[in-house]
């Protein structure tokens, strides 16, 4: 079969920049447009929609996130931003990689997340014991926002009071990997240079009294300079506030939109609520999109990408993919799913912090199912952007207190 450069073929087109493609319309619109075939033509590069060639292109060697060439493209060439983009862990690979990956690879093993439970427990049984009289809340603001945030304060070794600080840079220098970086640019920028200052301190701290936290921790191992440290603490934090509290409020409409499965994981949270998580992940994933760029000509499918072709790998059509997962438009937390969904990545960049996200939903729903009986939604949630990390503004629910 004759090979086709991408460029040539017709494919059908994905407004992936259109604001209004969020909630209802976005997962209707992905639906059509993975009936179409595997791949779709997007601005600035190409789409790829199933299952099986989302896990090629986040594993092959010859693609690599394009954190630096997105940078360029939006003119950021100097200053804090580009300097954490240039030694951020997401854009270095091979042995550079796979060293800082050894480095903090053991504070995120299944055995540190488990040692973190009782403070996940802790955190949130006392935010829902602000609201547990009440009956209605906006569940984004009272648990899904402050709960991973204070878990992240508590796992850093950061006071508990800082918890919002951290928020608020997380979520702003997460906007890095958005399309409207360069508006946002000086926010991000001040989020980065508060950040480092912050941490530069906290770091300072913990040399002097270290304790049982991930940065006294991270201190006992070897590093090339204070920078390359300094950039793991601030990508730890990046990488588990904003991502948590999205995934929640996803899990906590959805399960408020299906009663019954509500009521079966509040009767036996300890052995469902791992399976509802998986089915969480996979049915909403909050990382819909996750970009690529070829470092050489590769060719797949008979297709092929030039070198600098820029592709994205569709989670949210992947982990529906009817050739991989049996019923994949209809979410069941009973039906239990063998493959693994693509929202966490895979190959060398596969999340760092998967094994922490899973235990803080996990516990959360533990905690939460049994105690808002009749949970159902007190009007519509607001649907963030799918431009990065896709979340929600804002979760009404209602439960009898």
């Amino acid at each position: 079969m004759t090979t086709a450069p991408v460029t040539e073929l017709e494919l059908p087109d994905f407004n992936y920049l259109d604001p209004e493609l969020r909630g209802p319309r976005f997962h209707q619109e992905l639906r059509e447009l993975r009936e179409t075939g595997w791949l779709a033509a997007m601005p600035l590069g190409f789409v790829v929609l199933d299952h099986e060639g989302g896990e090629f292109f986040l594993r092959s060697r010859s693609f690599t996130f394009p954190g630096m060439q997105i940078a360029e493209i939006f003119g950021i060439d100097d200053g804090p931003l580009y300097e954490e983009i240039r030694r951020n862990i997401l854009h270095i690979d091979g042995d550079p990689h796979r060293r800082l990956r050894g480095l903090v690879n053991p504070a995120f093993t299944p055995r540190a997340a488990e040692g973190w439970r009782p403070t996940m427990r802790a955190i949130i049984g006392a935010l829902f014991a602000r609201i547990a009289d009440a009956g209605e809340t906006d569940a984004v603001a009272s648990l899904c926002k402050p709960y991973p945030s204070q878990v992240i304060a508590t796992i850093m070794g950061a006071p508990p009071e800082d918890a919002d600080r951290l928020w608020d840079w997380s979520t702003w220098i997460q906007r890095q990997f958005g399309m409207d970086v360069a508006n946002e640019r000086p926010r991000i920028e001040q989020a980065v240079t508060e950040f480092y200052a912050y941490a530069d301190a906290l770091l300072e701290r913990r040399r002097a009294e270290p304790g049982e936290d991930l940065i006294s921790s991270l201190l006992q191992q070897p590093y090339e300079d204070d920078a390359e440290l300094l950039n793991l603490v601030l990508n730890v934090l990046v990488g588990g506030v904003d991502t948590t509290q999205s995934q929640l409020a996803h899990g906590l409409r959805l399960l408020a939109e299906h009663p019954a499965q509500w009521a079966a994981l509040a009767a036996d949270p300890d052995n469902l609520a791992a399976q509802a998580v998986d089915e969480i992940v996979r049915y909403e994933p909050i990382t819909p999109f996750t970009a690529r760029i070829a470092l050489e000509d590769v060719t797949y499918r008979d297709v092929l990408f030039p070198q600098d072709t820029i592709v994205l790998v569709c989670a949210h059509t992947g982990n529906r993919d009817p050739e991989i997962y049996e019923d994949p438009d209809v979410f069941d937390i009973a039906k239990a799913r063998k493959a693994r969904p693509l929202t966490f990545g895979a190959g060398p960049h596969y999340c760092l912090g998967v094994n922490l996200a899973r235990a803080e939903m996990q516990e959360a729903l533990k905690h939460l199912a049994p105690r808002m009986p009749g949970l159902e939604l007190a009007g519509e949630p607001a649907y963030g952007s799918i431009d990065g990390i896709y979340g929600l503004d804002a979760l009404p629910l209602r439960w009898r207190a």
